[in-house]
């Protein structure tokens, strides 16, 4: 997905606003969700956004996302965020998040999503690296539950 950035796009210190990137991240991800599933997909959680570089006004907005995990109605998608100067071809690597989105039924309820073919070396790396992220969410979630009582 790829969105050139306007003067709307900005905070008052002059660059694109990160939750204008966050909108984007969102929607790229929920693209790849929804199109593995073919069913209605909506965000769980995002694991770090990280901002490395600023965005400025007139940068070609670039989003590369990937599904990297699917439990039985959960996946996780990773985005990697570049920005582009357009004028002289600069890309920098802006961003970096994790998206964990579940998906839907007609009726708002979670349903199964087709299981993922894990077909070359990058893939089953990525697909450990979402497992190993999932059992620490998971880890926080317990924990956070523990303290609640």
């Amino acid at each position: 997905m790829a969105v050139q950035m306007n003067p709307e796009d900005a905070n008052p210190a002059g660059n694109v606003h990160g939750g204008v990137i966050m909108k984007y991240v969102d929607t790229a991800a929920g693209v790849v969700a929804i199109r593995h599933g073919r069913k209605n997909a909506v965000t769980a959680s995002i694991d770090r956004l990280d901002f490395h570089f600023p965005v400025y006004v007139g940068d070609l907005l670039i989003l590369k996302a990937s599904l990297n995990m699917v439990g039985r109605s959960s996946m996780e998608v990773g985005v990697r965020v570049e920005a582009e100067n357009i004028l002289t071809g600069e890309v920098r690597h802006t961003a970096s998040a994790y998206l964990t989105f579940v998906a839907l039924d007609k009726d708002g309820k979670t349903t199964g999503v087709p299981a993922l073919l894990l077909e070359t070396d990058d893939d089953r790396r990525r697909n450990c690296e979402a497992l190993e992220r999932k059992r620490l969410r998971m880890e926080q979630k317990a924990a956070e539950r523990c303290r609640a009582k």
